[in-house]
């Protein structure tokens, strides 16, 4: 499960970097912005959950 801090952090991130590539480069990698997205708006984050454990993973 990750913090309430970090997926704020992670779906900021996500938007951040989905819009800026899209502005600037118009390509279809700033689709790559929607994985944090998800992972914070969902809470659940695959690598976070088969690792064992997160190194974004902040105290709740």
């Amino acid at each position: 499960m990750v913090s309430v801090k970090s997926r704020i952090i992670r779906v900021v991130l996500g938007l951040i970097f989905t819009v800026a590539v899209w502005y600037f480069y118009e390509s279809y990698w700033a689709l790559i912005g929607l994985i944090p997205i998800i992972v914070g708006v969902t809470g659940f984050c695959p690598a976070c959950k088969f690792l064992g454990r997160c190194s974004l993973n902040l105290k709740r």
